[in-house]
């Protein structure tokens, strides 16, 4: 890796623990001038490397503290049943994130709720009406030692 690149790997760094650095702060920690720093973001997001930056709420305050990772796996393995799947999770807005993966099942999902009977309304009626689930297989998140996403 480069100086120009450990430098690029440094400001991103620094932008995910904190978009709301200022750019002053931010060249002084990374040893820049306030221009070049500044050039260099302009960079990083131009080319779609930073994508946006975020606020990061308080899950309780927001009744959203109740965090449930769920494994979901489909009966039939048909681009339809997928973008179907897909379709049906974009417009649930306790499904936080939703990936497909490789494995077992073909779902994973985060969802964040307020608590274990808003959690049991959402499997009941989101995730047990969307045709082609087979199976439902949900982990409680219990506490979070370590999360860095932003």
């Amino acid at each position: 890796m480069n100086e120009q690149d450990r430098i690029n790997a440094e400001i991103l760094r620094l932008l995910a623990c904190d978009g709301r650095i200022s750019n002053l702060e931010l060249a002084d920690r990374v040893g820049l001038s306030p221009s070049a720093c500044l050039r260099r973001v302009q960079e990083l997001e131009r080319r779609g490397v930073i994508r946006g930056y975020r606020a990061r709420l308080d899950p309780v305050q927001t009744g959203r503290g109740f965090v449930v990772y769920v494994a979901v796996g489909l009966a039939e393995h048909t681009k339809a049943a997928q973008q179907g799947f897909e379709r049906a999770m974009d417009r649930a807005q306790d499904v936080v994130e939703c990936h497909n993966v490789a494995g077992a099942f073909e779902y994973m999902l985060r969802v964040e709720v307020a608590d274990l009977p808003a959690y049991k309304l959402f499997h009941t009626e989101t995730l047990g009406t969307v045709p082609h689930v087979r199976s439902i297989t949900s982990y409680m998140v219990m506490g979070s030692p370590k999360d860095l996403r932003a």
